[in-house]
């Protein structure tokens, strides 16, 4: 074995475009959980 296959440490662009990925998944979410909570809220306490 030469470790060809061996995991190495995403490059910065590489960790540049996860964060954006997660950011552009995490932050709709974030918000729709908020929403979903604000109006359930409302809805049962009327």
């Amino acid at each position: 074995m030469t470790g060809e296959n061996s995991p190495s440490p995403p490059s910065q662009d590489r960790r540049a475009l996860i964060t954006f990925a997660w950011l552009w998944v995490g932050l709709p979410l974030a918000y729709g959980l908020y929403e979903l909570v604000r109006k359930a809220t409302q809805l049962f306490t009327g």
